[in-house]
């Protein structure tokens, strides 16, 4: 195909677009026309992929390491890189199949719809992700008020305001970015999140390489501590919080951002991705994990203080957790996106033009209230937390591991007698199975905690 025919391809996409239809004709409605427009290129892609996979919840791998020691703590970070990298191309691969056949899926509801039957995406996958990622939101908001607070302590000692104080400022800036109206628009904040990643992931090393180092660490121990069942509880906690880690639910809608063709570029835009992912995953779990060991906290920052007091260098915990903050309002904001698009959809008119009078303001009341729902959430509940756990092994681990590969035995039929078709089938199940037992552990830990649970704690 000539440089020609692709602009030409290009152009008639991007005309049935604005037209409010796809390549099959079909209406759009305003949700999908106005915050999932196809625009981006191969890069801006990877930095959508980078900022909703490469998040804070990484400082918790040396946690999860805790409960799995290093053997299996690397193994199982390796296996999830591996499965969640193929899984997620397995979902492009149905998606660039579909184009082809005249129809482009732009959500990932749609595409239980159109592969498995509307029940699947009325009552199954379109729940699921709502609730992940709306989760994801509490969860950012959440760990950008205990930052915030954090630098606040570090800067006064013995300070005096309450952490719903800090997780309410937080909240009217992520109203403020909540009116960026596509999710093209985040490119540049994504890039810029890109590097904030980077920024905090490898202050995090040097912070552990330094406590490492230093009398001030805990007595180097890599055993497994508690009983026989705490121990096996604590391993399928351990996965599903590595299998948020790798998460991402909202594969479809980053795709759906790519202008046409989409062929080939969300595989570069995953190579992109899980080159950031593996150079921080695996620095900041294997240098965390062996600079604190089994006392490693939910999240490593926490072990850089001990009784309010910085046990790294002052200004190397702060320039951290002030990286850490500012990557949390993107993360926050790319996962308000199916948020942002079932508003849209449900307040906002097609026929009109994006900045219309008619759309602006019941898009900037929509996403306020949303926005602010999420504020409150974080603030009455900072031990939401444990609750995240259950919602990454409920919704992440078949979101992200199991779906895919159910998705593309459908759609292309690869032979029972075949490598693909066995490969998927086993990852489906297996993963399943994770889910269930992952699900449990996460009830039993918000059981075992719920006797310290406060409404707006500040902890």
């Amino acid at each position: 195909m000539g440089l020609g025919a692709v602009a030409a391809t290009r152009e008639d996409e991007e005309a049935k677009m604005e037209a409010g239809g796809d390549t099959a004709g079909q209406k759009l409605d305003a949700g999908a026309l106005f915050v999932l427009q196809s625009k981006g290129s191969w890069l801006h892609c990877g930095y959508h992929l980078t900022t909703s996979i490469v998040a804070p919840a990484l400082l918790s791998l040396p946690f999860a390491f805790a409960s799995l020691g290093w053997a299996a703590g690397t193994i199982c970070l390796v296996i999830a890189a591996a499965v969640t990298f193929y899984s997620y191309n397995l979902i492009s691969l149905v998606l660039e199949h579909h184009a082809r056949q005249g129809r482009r899926q732009l959500r990932f509801r749609d595409m239980a719809t159109d592969i498995l039957g509307p029940g699947w995406g009325k009552y199954y996958i379109g729940p699921i992700q709502f609730l992940v990622c709306f989760g994801a939101v509490v969860g950012c908001t959440l760990l950008a008020g205990q930052s915030m607070k954090a630098i606040y302590l570090l800067a006064n000692p013995g300070g005096t305001i309450k952490l719903y104080v800090f997780v309410a400022i937080f909240g009217v800036f992520m109203m403020i970015l909540a009116q960026l109206p596509s999710f093209h628009s985040l490119r540049h904040v994504n890039l810029v999140s890109l590097l904030l990643c980077l920024a905090y992931s490898f202050c995090a090393v040097a912070g552990s390489i330094y406590l490492g180092n230093s009398d001030k660490a805990p007595p180097k121990d890599y055993s497994i501590s508690g009983d026989a069942q705490n121990r096996v509880f604590g391993v399928f906690n351990a996965i599903a919080i590595i299998a948020t880690t790798y998460g991402n639910g909202i594969i479809p809608e980053i795709q759906a951002t790519v202008a046409a063709p989409v062929t080939g570029k969300m595989f570069r835009g995953l190579c992109l991705c899980y080159a950031v992912v593996v150079t921080t995953f695996f620095s900041v779990a294997i240098s965390g994990y062996w600079a604190v060991g089994n006392q490693a906290q939910g999240i490593l920052l926490s072990n850089f203080m001990v009784d309010g007091a910085a046990v790294i260098p002052k200004g190397l915990l702060l320039v951290t957790q002030l990286f850490t903050l500012l990557q949390l309002s993107a993360v926050g904001v790319v996962y308000l996106q199916p948020t942002n698009e079932v508003l849209e959809g449900l307040f906002s008119d097609a026929k009109q033009g994006q900045y219309a009078a008619r759309n602006v303001v019941p898009r900037l009341v929509s996403r306020t209230v949303a926005v602010a729902l999420a504020t409150t959430v974080a603030a009455m509940l900072p031990f939401f937390g444990d609750m995240n756990s259950l919602i990454g092994a409920f919704g992440f681990l078949p979101l992200d591991f199991a779906v895919p590969a159910l998705f593309y035995n459908v759609t292309f039929k690869p032979s029972k007698k075949g490598f693909v078709f066995w490969l998927n089938k086993t990852i489906a199940v297996v993963f399943s199975g994770l889910a269930v037992i992952a699900s449990v552990a996460a009830v039993r830990q918000i059981a075992l905690d719920a006797k310290t649970y406060k409404l707006f704690a500040n902890v």
